[in-house]
């Protein structure tokens, strides 16, 4: 090995350490780091769900019967329960208005009556909409056991029984097969998801704060007139932030998302740890970017949210792409959050390989490769 690559190394290994020093002496960024990998991730998987549970019901039965009582037990825990049962319509409205129920079953009266003697009857659900996703979800599953409630009673009238297996209507069986998550665990999503967001902000809010640490001291100038180039200012920033974000994904992943939740890890966590590594120096340049064009933490803070809240709407977590504009379903492609969800859910929950999942890596390395250019350019620029 050549003199020149030895020092060059060297000058490396030290730059690389006083930034991991530097980062040491900082205990409220360290304890924010440490919260962030653990209990913000817990809080995610164990706080927040998508499935019905527990839904607040006001039965409002005007017609008292055994039919309406027997409609109105299928309406069971754990998805639902009864708040209160009145006969007046106006105090199902009341416990709407005061958002002490989210929804309210109304049966008529002679609604027995009307069953038993064929005619047919109506119920009305109505619904606090204000949370949009619970009310909809409650719309889903109501429908369903009203539906299969009028088909019971149809059978009953004409003598048959839909488990007796003497049934000769045409009824048709939905039976619904789940992949990669077949308990439909909010956590694993929650909790994965939770962990990409951590890892997205620290990639790029760690790097810029080291840099723009360097220009409220006053010693980028100092390190400028040193015989280190502009790349060996910027490279030893990158690969401490990326030791500290890839030892942030361990804990998160060893401490919480497996031992807690049980995330079943379906593919090679050596594979998800390369994609990760990319994914993070990529994002790092993104940082170090927006330290060139701020002045203080403050200024790089807001411009990390600037950055992150496009790429996060852009990466098809929350959104699915089929329900995007077009327009913005081109943009997505320039989002690496987007390339890294696809990957890091392929591999942890369906085992996914490089050979299905390589299109995902060259995303994030031409973004990467971009940004690396872009950034030293505006570095050079910046302190010519």
């Amino acid at each position: 090995m050549s003199p020149m690559i030895i020092i060059w190394l060297r000058r490396l290994r030290a730059m690389t350490w006083k930034e991991l020093l530097q980062l040491l002496r900082d205990p409220v960024l360290l304890v924010f780091v440490l919260y962030a990998f653990t209990a913000d991730i817990y809080n995610a998987g164990s706080g927040v769900s998508f499935q019905l549970n527990n839904v607040a019901m006001v039965l409002s039965d005007q017609d008292r019967s055994a039919v309406s009582r027997e409609l109105a037990g299928r309406f069971m825990p754990p998805e639902f329960r009864w708040l209160a049962t009145t006969t007046r319509p106006a105090d199902g409205i009341r416990f709407l208005d005061e958002s002490k129920a989210l929804a309210v079953l109304e049966i008529p009266p002679g609604f027995g009556k009307d069953l038993q003697s064929g005619k047919g009857s109506q119920v009305q659900l109505q619904i606090d909409a204000s949370n949009s996703v619970q009310g909809f979800l409650a719309t889903l599953d109501a429908s369903q056991i009203v539906a299969r409630f009028g088909l019971e009673q149809m059978a009953i009238q004409n003598g048959l029984s839909l488990s007796g297996g003497n049934l000769n209507l045409p009824v048709i069986s939905n039976d619904v097969r789940v992949w990669f998550n077949p308990n439909q665990n909010d956590a694993w999503f929650m909790g994965i998801s939770e962990l990409l967001n951590v890892v997205t902000l620290f990639s790029m809010l760690l790097p810029a704060a080291a840099m723009v640490r360097e220009k409220e001291r006053g010693t980028i100038e100092q390190l400028l007139v040193s015989p280190l180039s502009p790349l060996q200012i910027m490279l030893p920033k990158i690969i401490a932030m990326l030791a500290v974000i890839l030892g942030g994904i361990a804990l998160g992943l060893f401490a919480i998302l497996i031992p807690v939740f049980h995330i079943p890890v379906a593919g090679s966590l050596l594979l998800f740890f390369v994609f990760s590594t990319a994914y993070v120096a990529t994002l790092a340049g993104i940082g170090i970017l927006i330290a060139t064009v701020t002045r203080n933490m403050a200024q790089a803070g807001m411009m990390v949210i600037l950055i992150i809240a496009p790429m996060m709407f852009l990466s098809g977590l929350w959104t699915p792409p089929e329900a995007m504009p077009a327009l913005m379903r081109w943009g997505m492609y320039i989002s690496p959050l987007y390339y890294y969800i696809n990957a890091s859910y392929g591999i942890l929950m369906k085992g996914a390989g490089l050979t299905i999942l390589w299109p995902m890596l060259a995303g994030i390395l031409i973004i990467g490769i971009v940004v690396r250019f872009v950034t030293m350019q505006r570095f050079r620029q910046q302190f010519s």
